[in-house]
């Protein structure tokens, strides 16, 4: 797992949008003035997803005035979180999933895939298909193990087959459909015999 580094190259100036700053102020108004600094996880969030998802110092810096905290500790927050990126990646962004039971199941040949098919290094575009790929700890889905994540969708319950097949389609720029890649409901077992004996995937 790589160490997260800020980007040494930084825009001078970052302002939300209208669109973003809406739903800004829609967040403030779930907390009372005195502790308006809470929003400042959902702030990071906003200010990556407008950014093309990435976080660059302007933009904490725009956050801590506009809660009005210290700039260092909105830094320490954006730091610290490995949801948030300090840097540019990819149109299609990638996190591999290597905790425990992702990396008994495959993790591993899913992070030799990436390094193949996407790049050598983690955080490294790929100018062939504008991706980038990252190891990360746990996102919560270890039922579904190994899977990955891309941007905000989950591909779950992977093998090398499902996941070359993915990494393709980012290739060509024509991203397959998120969720199960063994055909199961959300997080229920492959294969359930109800009372009445009937089966369902």
């Amino acid at each position: 797992m790589s160490l997260k580094k800020v980007n040494p190259e930084q825009p001078k100036t970052f302002e939300f949008s209208s669109k973003f700053k809406n739903i800004a102020e829609g967040i403030l108004k779930k907390y009372p003035d005195k502790n308006k600094k809470s929003a400042v996880m959902p702030f990071l969030y906003l200010a990556q997803k407008q950014n093309n998802n990435w976080i660059p110092l302007a933009a904490m810096k725009h956050i801590a005035t506009l809660l009005s905290m210290p700039y260092i500790s909105v830094y320490e927050i954006a730091t610290f979180y490995s949801m948030y990126n300090l840097a540019p990646v990819g149109k299609h962004f990638i996190q591999v999933c290597t905790t425990t039971p992702c990396l008994i199941r495959g993790a591993d040949k899913i992070v030799k895939l990436c390094k193949e098919k996407i790049s050598p290094n983690e955080n490294e575009v790929s100018e062939k298909c504008n991706s980038s790929w990252i190891e990360v700890e746990c996102l919560g889905a270890c039922v579904s193990a190994p899977m990955i994540q891309i941007n905000d969708d989950y591909y779950e319950d992977l093998d090398e087959k499902s996941t070359n097949e993915i990494l393709e389609s980012l290739i060509n720029n024509k991203p397959l459909k998120p969720g199960s890649f063994r055909g199961r409901k959300n997080t229920a077992p492959e294969k359930i015999v109800s009372i009445n004996g009937g089966k369902h995937a």
